[in-house]
C-alpha cells in the first residue's frame, strides 16, 4: 500500500524501514507535520500515517479524502488529535496503536519522581560546574509514602507494580477497578480522597472531554501541600494556569511533566536558537521544582519496533480485507483506557 508518513523522526524511520521489510508497503516520509495546509503532499497516496501533534480536524481530513486517501494509520495510543466525528463522516477509518508498551511510559514516570525527589536534574548541573555542595539537595524516602494513581490501564497498572517495589502505599480511581491490583494491596478510593491523601500523583489517563483539565484550580485545593504531581499522559489533562499559580504559590512541591498541552510546534523540535514564544511553558521552565521532558515517555526500542509492527499489521490488514481489530471508535463517557 502507498503511505505518506507525517512528522516522521529520525530515531523512527530506520525502525520503519526495517519493520517493512516484512509487510513490503511504499511508503514516504514526510518531515512536515500533517494540517490543513500539508495534506495536500498525500494526493495519491491509499494511507496517511499521523503522528500525536498531527492535526487531523475537519478540513485536513476533507482534503485527505478528496485526494485519494482511504486510511489513517495513527502510530500512538492517543486520537485526541483527529476529529472522530468527521473522519466518521467522511467514511476514514482510524487504526492506532493501543498498547506499544507500557513499561517504558510507566518508567519513565517513575524516572521523573525519583528525578525530583533527588533533585538530580539539580545535582547534575552543579557537578559540572564543580559545585559539590549538597545544600538544597535533600529529598524524602519513597517507602511508606502515598501514590494516587489516576487511570489504572496498561501504564497505571505497570506504575503500581513500580510503585508497591518501592514500599509505597498505592491508592488509585479508575471507573474499572483492576482485581490483580487490588489483589496486589491497591487500594480504589474516590478521586476527592485520592486528591486529599496522595503525597504523589500520577495521570495514566487518556484526554478526552470528560478528562480534560481533570487536574485545575478545584482539584489543586484538595491536595496536599508540598506534594508531587507526575504527568505522562496528555498535556490538556492539567490547567496549565491553574498549575503555574499552584507553583507560585508553593502549595505543589514538585512537577514532573513529559506533555503540555500546547506542546505541538514545540515538542520534537530544536529550538535552541530562538526566543520561546509559548509564556506558560516558559514560566513552567523558571521553577527549580519542575522537570519538563519533550514527550519521551515513549522513547524506548522496544516501544518503537512495536510501534512500527502494528501500524503496518494496521495497514495490511485493511488492504486486505481483514477486520481492523485497533479501529478508533467515538470514546463513551467516563475514563477510557
Amino acid at each position: 500500500m502507498k503511505i505518506a508518513f507525517f512528522d516522521t523522526h529520525g530515531f523512527e524511520k530506520i525502525i520503519f524501514q526495517k519493520a517493512n521489510e516484512q509487510f513490503h508497503h511504499e511508503i514516504t516520509f514526510f518531515e512536515t507535520r500533517l494540517n490543513e495546509q500539508s495534506a495536500h503532499l498525500a494526493s495519491g497516496y491509499a494511507c496517511v500515517c499521523a503522528f500525536v501533534n498531527d492535526r487531523l480536524n475537519t478540513q485536513t481530513l476533507e482534503i485527505l479524502q478528496k485526494a485519494g486517501t482511504q486510511l489513517i494509520a495513527l502510530r500512538s495510543a492517543g486520537f485526541n488529535h483527529v476529529d472522530l466525528v468527521s473522519a466518521q463522516s467522511l467514511r476514514l477509518p482510524i487504526v492506532r496503536v493501543p498498547e506499544y508498551s507500557p513499561y517504558a511510559i510507566a518508567e519513565h514516570a517513575m524516572t521523573l519522581i525519583l528525578s525530583l525527589n533527588r533533585k538530580i536534574h539539580r545535582a547534575y548541573n552543579r557537578v559540572r560546574e564543580n559545585n559539590f555542595s549538597l545544600e538544597g539537595l535533600v529529598g524524602f524516602d519513597l517507602n511508606q509514602k502515598t501514590v494516587g494513581l489516576i487511570g489504572t490501564g496498561k501504564i497505571g497498572s505497570v506504575m503500581a507494580k513500580i510503585l508497591n517495589g518501592f514500599g509505597c502505599r498505592v491508592i488509585a480511581y479508575d471507573i474499572v477497578q483492576n482485581q490483580k491490583l487490588i489483589e496486589m494491596g491497591v487500594q480504589y478510593v474516590s478521586l476527592e480522597e485520592l486528591l486529599k491523601n496522595s503525597d504523589i500523583i500520577s495521570l495514566h489517563v487518556p484526554l478526552t472531554p470528560q478528562t480534560r483539565y481533570l487536574i485545575d484550580e478545584k482539584s489543586l485545593s484538595l491536595t496536599k501541600s508540598g506534594f508531587m504531581l507526575i504527568n505522562t499522559g496528555r498535556g490538556a489533562l492539567i490547567d496549565a494556569r491553574a498549575l503555574i499559580k499552584s507553583l507560585k504559590s508553593g502549595h505543589i512541591g514538585y512537577a514532573g511533566l513529559d506533555v503540555y498541552e500546547e506542546e505541538e510546534g514545540l515538542f520534537f523540535e530544536d529550538l535552541s536558537e530562538k526566543i520561546l514564544q509559548d509564556d506558560k511553558l516558559a514560566r513552567l521552565l523558571t521553577f527549580p521544582n519542575v522537570l519538563l521532558t519533550s514527550h519521551q515517555g515513549f522513547l524506548t526500542k522496544e516501544a518503537l519496533e512495536n510501534i512500527a509492527r502494528v501500524t503496518l499489521e494496521n495497514i495490511s490488514d485493511f488492504e486486505n480485507g481483514k477486520e481492523l481489530k485497533n479501529e478508533v471508535f467515538k470514546p463513551k463517557n467516563g475514563i477510557q483506557k
